[in-house]
């Protein structure tokens, strides 16, 4: 014997409500607490449209901006605060002051302005012209985790370098 159309809509409509019941019910329920990595994913930290940039391409989203600072600070071995000035008014949720990312006070912001004018010329201008360069020229070229790079030092080898013959069909870079 099938069900008739009426018996059917029924059972759709009992098996819904069941579903709702079921789903309000264990939304209502307490929940386990989460740990520092759960709260982390749970709830995406979002970062403001950059104002003030001068040396960034202007058309960055606040998260490429965060991304880019933070590979910088890794590569310098340093905080935001280096280079922003502390708001005393605004506190952040970890209870730090927040950051004026637009105020330009800090003589570090001014060098670091500076200092990524300089790779990104020298990418532009002498890297990619050479031919297999590889890698661009970053902070960390230089820094490598430090604020002050330490000098360059020749160490003189206890032998002569062996002479490098070039290989067949690949020349290293013209000199003129």
């Amino acid at each position: 014997m099938q069900p008739s159309s009426t018996s059917r809509s029924t059972l759709a409509i009992a098996f819904l409500a069941t579903g709702f019941l079921l789903a309000g019910t264990s939304a209502q329920a307490p929940q386990a607490p989460q740990s520092g990595a759960e709260k982390l994913s749970a709830s995406p930290r979002t970062f403001p449209a950059p104002t003030n940039l001068q040396v960034l391409p202007k058309n960055l989203s606040g998260q490429q901006v965060h991304d880019i600072m933070e590979q910088w600070a890794y590569s310098l071995g340093v905080r935001c605060d280096s280079c922003h000035t502390e708001d005393l008014d605004g506190v952040s949720p970890d209870g730090r002051p927040r950051l004026k990312f637009a105020d330009d006070s800090k003589p570090m912001k001014k060098n670091a302005r500076i200092m990524y004018t300089m790779t990104d010329k020298i990418n532009a201008d002498y890297v990619a012209k050479v031919d297999g360069s590889g890698l661009p020229v970053t902070c960390g070229t230089c820094h490598r985790g430090e604020i002050s790079p330490d000098p360059f030092t020749m160490q003189r080898p206890a032998q002569p370098p062996a002479a490098q013959a070039p290989t067949a069909g690949k020349e290293g870079p013209q000199l003129r």
